[in-house]
């Protein structure tokens, strides 16, 4: 599909994708899309390239991963083959570029297929239904499970309370987040159903109690994310990278207060 478009075409797409193509040229590009799957198809992915590269542009590269992601980039050169995840995107400056580049070749699982920062994406969302309930006799565990993990009553445990609620599909998953708040601060949690996505490279990585969880920053705020069950947790919100684990890895770690 790539190959069969004019650079122009690319660049509205590409401006569709971040938010900057001039409302005049929308309603012709958005007809354009209503018609092709496959360019609906595209769009989706240079939408999670951009968030992708959003959430990569504010950190520095490890050298040892530009090494990698050069090395890449000349591979493919030298095979005349294109990056699909990124085609043209209007981003300006060498890191962000870079940060594209890192995001497309980690941070994404393919055409169609989920990734974490897919996840985090939802769990930046507002909820459109109400918190479920605690339940059981501790009151631990809220009324909402994925695959059989369920959501945490952190309430509980720091003070959060479950304020709503939102499933949708991500990709060919369904997944279900939780909205907390506590103090005027909110916190989205996301349980994506089957199994878990692959890790994002060049994340920092924290071990506790035998469990890996992987810190990383999407549209400014920082997020965590672990498996439960075999399930992919996506944990992101306004809090301090201590209180992100300390919740993420709950009830193995009870915060200091």
């Amino acid at each position: 599909m790539v190959e069969r478009l004019s650079s122009e075409e690319m660049a509205d797409l590409a401006a569709l994708a971040d938010g900057t193509l001039p409302p005049e040229r929308r309603a012709e590009v958005e007809a354009r899309l209503a018609g092709s799957p496959e360019l609906q198809e595209l769009l989706e992915r240079q939408r999670r390239a951009v968030l992708a590269a959003q959430a990569l542009a504010e950190e520095e590269v490890p050298r040892s991963l530009q090494a990698e992601v050069e090395a890449r980039a000349r591979a493919r050169r030298a095979r005349r083959a294109r990056l699909p995840l990124v085609p043209r995107l209007a981003f300006v400056g060498v890191g962000v570029a870079l940060a594209a580049v890192v995001s497309a070749v980690f941070l994404t699982g393919g055409p169609g297929a989920p990734s974490v920062a897919d996840a985090a994406r939802l769990a930046t969302k507002p909820p459109t239904a109400p918190a479920p309930p605690p339940v059981g006799k501790a009151g631990t565990k809220l009324d909402l499970a994925v695959g059989g993990v369920p959501f945490p009553n952190l309430r509980v445990f720091a003070g959060w309370c479950a304020v709503g609620a939102r499933s949708e599909r991500i990709g060919d998953r369904d997944a279900s987040l939780v909205v907390y708040g506590k103090g005027g601060r909110t916190l989205g949690y996301v349980i994506v159903a089957g199994a878990a996505l692959e890790r994002p490279a060049g994340t920092q990585g924290t071990v506790i109690r035998g469990v890996e969880y992987q810190i990383l920053r999407v549209r400014g705020r920082l997020a965590v994310t672990w498996r439960r069950g075999g399930r992919t947790c996506v944990l992101i919100g306004q809090a301090t990278r201590r209180e992100l684990l300390s919740l993420a890895s709950w009830p193995l770690t009870p915060p200091r207060r």
